[in-house]
């Protein structure tokens, strides 16, 4: 017999674990167990999405409609023309080298097929799956005297049928079944090999112990694991999938919020250094000087912010408004009552350009109050100094310098400052701007840098809050706080989307478009996805709403535009004309900076680039934005870039060029977001469409979640009662260790890997 946490290669052999291990990372029986159907089948029709995605490696299982011979156009001979029926769907398949499968794919036939989705005039198709013929469902009596079932088919699914058989033939017995579980797969690991593995376990697997206490089951009328386990995977009727998908989500939910309650217990018991604002300091004389009256919203966030600093435990906040919102000036008034604490701030941002912009804009709003040392400094006055990775040796040191001594009030800087050889004097608070720039590690390398063992307070600052922030907000472990008046001074960004394969000449109009706005005397961005050196470019990583890398089991990207193509190609043809400027990551900083500084000046008409301008840069006499492969970008960077344009007194055009198809997910989600200029609203598709990403764990990018039917868009009320209930827990055993079920289930969500980064974020 075998448990949960058996390995897989002491159940199911070496061969398959691996296997297993290679597509979907699984060592133990859990971790197959959890590995949930997607959808079921039915009498051989498919209960599924009726548009995948093109390159989406699928199992279906449908009935064959038709099946003829027809000539090849490209090429001499003839191919298999099929047409299946599944559900309400109709899907075309091609077989070449028909006299192979001719005499099994015949009208009427069910069957199994696997293949790659390819689009070809907005239909899907499948191009010569592999396949596995089923039997018809037959009645009780017919299964007692039925003879072994053959094995029927071609490709990897008749391969992996025929490994199972054994003396007597191969148990095919479940496509009897009501319900057909159909799981995610992929070319090496089909669904019906991870079916096979998991009635192969629950044939030997232990009764399950359940977790949750029974005052819990019987208030929500919950089944028990080992049924939840057995019946989603082996379902007799559609009300058996639903009661156990409740069971498992509430516990999905439950693991989450354990682990949140035992991440609150850990601050409370955490000290930072209490910051109380200070009369007549620094912060005071900044606000006396203030030429204008801050919002209602960033007074309300200010006083927020203010009574967390003031606190001897560690702030974790996020602020959060619209580009242009007064988020910096909000941040700035905090890091001025954090130095007259006598403590340090670091600010932290995503590019070099953007840190030296922050320099620059808070010493200027500063003014002497940021001359500390110098002839002519305020009394009060503090220094602002920049940190980056390409300083020159004698600026460095000196930076280096002025952050241990303390002789820096606010030190920013990229990466840079997560460095072991960068220390602080007394560092109070963390700024970081752009948090989804950041990783989990990276941001705890500054947190880890208080003095005597005190953690900083954290402010991070978003225009767009990534799937993982919206995910920590629902789930209660992240406080926020948001600025929604509309940006003063700032005009309206219309979007569009140009489909280039579609309608070629609308791309000749973008660039058309470019020139009136410079003849109008007006500037533009051309944005491309990459640098064009073979490499992935350093300030331009993807966000995961755009489509996968290519690699094992993956299909290989559309091509791409580099910057450095895109700029030789307007110099030399549409754009020839106008002054046209380069910039991405990898220039030299001196270089990035004296481009940056001519587009400002307005020396530089259009300027051809990367994501290096995603953020904070303000040109206020930008009005125009070419994104070129916008289906490469996330949902969070094209909003985040489209910023950048429509910030003087004119209006902001966006134009998001793509090769993707019309009525494709990847053209839905660009349609979404040329339909709204609501960073809150674009957050919440965001969420939608990636999954809240790993919310316990390292990614926060959205592909890969350790929630598996929890939905933080759609089950609020189940969260809630989740919430409810680990509290009543932990108030009276935080460590749980009155509740080893619930322990256990909380290392099931974490593995000790994650549990370190869940310690960081």
């Amino acid at each position: 017999m075998a448990t949960l946490a058996d390995r897989l290669d002491h159940v199911l052999g070496r061969k398959t674990a691996d296997a297993l291990h290679d597509a979907f990372g699984m060592v133990t029986v859990e971790d197959l167990l959890r590995h949930y159907p997607h959808r079921y089948a039915t009498q051989g029709a498919e209960l599924g999405e009726s548009r995948p995605e093109e390159g989406q490696h699928i199992t279906i299982i449908a009935r064959v409609e038709s099946a003829q011979e027809v000539p090849m156009k490209s090429r001499a001979g003839k191919r298999l023309a099929v047409r299946l029926r599944s559900d309400r769907h109709s899907i075309d398949v091609t077989f070449f080298n028909p006299h192979r499968v001719k005499h099994n794919i015949k009208p009427g036939v069910r069957a199994m097929f696997s293949g790659t989705v390819k689009y070809f005039r907005d239909k899907w198709s499948l191009t010569h799956p592999s396949y596995l013929v089923l039997p018809e469902p037959r009645d009780a009596e017919d299964l007692v005297s039925a003879a072994p079932a053959r094995v029927r088919g071609a490709g990897a699914l008749a391969g992996l049928a025929r490994t199972a058989q054994d003396g007597s033939g191969v148990d095919m017995s479940v496509f009897d079944r009501a319900l057909i579980p159909m799981y995610r797969a992929t070319r090496e690991v089909e669904s019906w090999t991870v079916m096979r593995c998991v009635r192969q376990v629950l044939d030997q697997l232990d009764r399950v112990d359940d977790p949750l206490p029974a005052w819990v089951r019987e208030e929500h009328g919950f089944m028990g694991l080992d049924e939840a386990l057995r019946s989603i995977h082996l379902p007799d009727t559609k009300q058996e999938i639903d009661r156990a998908r409740d069971r498992l989500r509430f516990d999905e939910a439950a693991a989450v919020q354990l682990v949140l309650a035992g991440r609150r217990h850990d601050v409370e018991v955490r000290s930072a250094p209490a910051c109380p604002h200070r009369d007549g300091g620094i912060a005071d004389e900044f606000d006396r000087r203030l030429p204008f009256e801050l919002t209602a919203g960033q007074l309300a966030v200010a006083d927020e912010i203010s009574a967390d600093l003031s606190r001897g435990h560690p702030m974790n906040r996020l602020l959060q408004g619209e580009v242009g919102s007064g988020k910096t000036i909000v941040a700035l008034r905090a890091m001025l009552q954090v130095i007259d604490s006598g403590r340090q701030c670091a600010l932290l941002a995503p590019t070099e350009v953007l840190a030296a912009q922050h320099a620059r804009s808070l010493t200027t709003m500063l003014g002497d109050l940021a001359a500390a040392g110098e002839l002519g400094a305020h009394e009060l006055a503090t220094r602002v100094t920049l940190l980056t990775g390409s300083m020159g040796t004698a600026r460095k040191r000196q930076a280096l310098n002025e952050a241990v001594t303390g002789d820096a009030g606010i030190v920013i800087g990229t990466h840079a400052l997560i460095e072991d050889k960068v220390q602080f004097f007394d560092l109070g608070l963390v700024v970081i701007d752009e948090q989804h720039r950041f990783g989990v590690e990276q941001r705890d390398a500054l947190r880890s840098r208080g003095r005597d063992g005190a953690s900083p307070h954290v402010l991070v600052m978003t225009a767009t809050p990534i799937p993982r922030t919206i995910a920590m907000t629902v789930l209660g472990d992240l406080e926020v706080s948001t600025l929604r008046e509309l940006p003063r001074g700032r005009s309206p960004i219309v979007s569009r989307v140009v489909p280039a394969k579609v309608h070629p000449k609308w791309v000749d109009r973008a660039w058309e478009r470019i020139r009136e706005e410079v003849a109008e005397g007006r500037q533009a961005y051309v944005v491309c996805s990459r640098i064009g050196d073979g490499d992935a470019d350093d300030d331009a990583a993807f966000d995961a709403g755009a489509p996968e890398p290519s690699g094992k089991g993956k299909q290989a990207p559309p091509e791409t535009t580099s910057v450095l193509e895109q700029y030789d190609f307007l110099t030399s043809g549409p754009l020839s004309e106008l002054r046209v400027g380069l910039l991405h990551g990898r220039l030299p900083a001196d270089e990035k900076d004296a481009v940056m500084q001519a587009f400002n000046a307005a020396k530089i008409d259009v300027l051809v680039c990367t994501t290096v301008v995603e953020v904070g840069v303000d040109v206020p006499n930008a009005t125009v934005m070419v994104i070129v492969d916008a289906d490469r970008f996330g949902v969070s960077q094209l909003h985040q870039l489209r910023g950048r344009v429509g910030r003087g007194g004119h209006q902001g055009l966006c134009l998001l060029v793509t090769d993707a198809k019309p009525g494709t997910p990847t053209m839905m989600r660009l349609e979404a977001v040329a339909g709204t200029t609501d960073g809150f609203e674009l957050a919440q598709l965001d969420l939608q469409l990636r999954r809240e990403g790993d919310v316990l764990g390292v990614a926060q990018s959205g592909t890969v979640s350790t929630l598996r039917l929890l939905s933080l868009v759609d089950d609020a009320d189940v969260i809630e009662s989740a919430r409810a209930f680990s509290r009543a827990v932990t108030e009276k055993d935080p460590g749980l260790d009155r509740h080893p079920g619930l322990a256990s289930m909380v290392r099931a969500a974490l593995d000790a890997e994650r549990v370190v980064y869940l310690d960081k974020s």
